[in-house]
């Protein structure tokens, strides 16, 4: 039977990497996948996170298994981050966390909880969006739908397209929207654009799922925070997917989260016990390491705000590539855009939407040794000062002075 299957194509994002590590060039560079990356091209272990390990590893007492839906002082450290710790929502306890594996691992849980218990056919993605994002919720059986989001012509938000695009929500159905630092785009609405977006959904009878993997990579935790912020504000039903993997950089731990916003406590419950039964069927419980040191640095006041310097230490190191890379740009005299430059420093998180073609990428890939996704997005936190100037070399020469 198994002499029968055919190879599987490789995963449009992950496959870059083991392209990458077969390739033989000492200079080779890799802005394909999203991790971040510090000036010497390592992934580092955060202080904090080892600080709460080693904790750990002392008060430790059983390798038990966790609740289906994980650790309850997770659960709440990730409410009061999402929502602040004195909100609303967590205060009348209308919310239910699930810790999951890893952000991905919660946007299949709640595909599976849209499709299977909510009985909801379709879910609205932002155009363009993140890969893996029609993947995963086609899998489950779910319609995806798209609605207006990147305007070429300016590299910014198309706010109108987008606000058109969701009055064509129908009642029930889901929209999944980008917390912040938008994947792949960078491009982010403002508080203001985030109010008419919230205001626009709940007219429509929309369910809003909010994808928010980047916390704390944008311009800060709370002001990362302001759209969900918002979106809860005006939809008292909502959904969140959640990560950790970016701003704790606990990658291979798969830390991540499903939250379920509903009008009471009593409401959450019961949707709570559905998510549970979807858990038990997928996963049946998380994994408790990653999960735990999350919990304890968020525990403690030390921890947190080492955590915090530290998240702002790496935030603050991707601004500054971005900055680097469109003054290396500007000195070759490449503009990736009619207008120039500019549009890589304004926008924000992880990823620039370079407006290099997939031609152009394949001619980096193949003749440069340089590693950037189809689409053009490039992971802004592997440029260092290094490689920098390789990196517009090589741009220089496949886009020319002018796009």
């Amino acid at each position: 039977m198994f002499k029968s299957i055919e190879m599987a194509p490789a995963d449009p994002i992950l496959g870059l990497s083991e392209a990458f590590k077969a390739d033989t060039n000492a200079d080779k560079i890799n802005l394909g996948v999203g991790v971040y990356k510090d000036e010497a091209g390592a992934t580092p272990v955060l202080k904090c996170i080892k600080s709460a390990e080693a904790k750990l590893v002392d008060t430790e007492t059983t390798k038990g298994y966790l609740p289906i839906d994980g650790n309850p002082a997770y659960g709440q450290a990730v409410r009061e981050l999402l929502f602040g710790s004195n909100s609303e929502i967590v205060a009348s306890a209308r919310a239910a966390t699930s810790h999951t594996p890893g952000g991905t691992g919660a946007l299949r849980v709640a595909g599976e909880f849209i499709k299977n218990v909510l009985g909801v056919k379709s879910i609205w993605l932002s155009d363009p969006s993140w890969a893996n994002h029609a993947a995963v919720f086609g899998a489950v059986g779910l319609e995806v739908k798209k609605y207006p989001y990147f305007d070429k012509a300016s590299n910014g938000l198309d706010f109108q397209g987008m606000i058109e695009g969701l009055k064509s929500v129908g009642k029930g159905e889901v929209v999944l929207l980008h917390g912040c630092c938008h994947n792949p785009t960078g491009v982010d609405p403002t508080v203001e654009q985030w109010e008419k977006i919230a205001s626009v959904v709940a007219e429509r009878g929309g369910l809003p799922l909010v994808d928010f993997a980047y916390q704390g990579f944008g311009v800060g935790l709370e002001e990362d925070a302001a759209g969900l912020r918002a979106v809860a504000a005006k939809n008292k039903e909502l959904l969140v997917c959640s990560s950790f993997s970016k701003n704790f950089g606990l990658y291979n731990e798969r830390v991540g989260a499903f939250t379920v916003v509903a009008e009471d406590a009593e409401a959450v419950k019961k949707a709570q016990s559905q998510v549970k039964t979807l858990i038990r069927r997928i996963y049946s419980n998380p994994p408790a390491h990653g999960g735990a040191a999350v919990a304890t640095v968020l525990a403690d006041d030390a921890l947190t705000k080492q955590w915090h310097d530290e998240l702002a230490e790496m935030r603050e190191r991707i601004a500054k590539m971005r900055q680097l890379f469109v003054d290396e740009l500007n000195q070759r005299g490449v503009k990736l855009s009619d207008a120039g430059n500019q549009f890589i420093v304004d926008q924000c998180g992880m990823f620039s939407f370079s407006g290099l073609t997939k031609e152009q990428v394949d001619v980096l890939k193949k003749e440069h040794s340089i590693y950037i996704v189809g689409s053009g997005r490039i992971n802004v936190a592997g440029i260092s000062e290094k490689n920098v100037g390789k990196l517009c070399d090589a741009i220089a020469v496949v886009a020319g002075a002018a796009v």
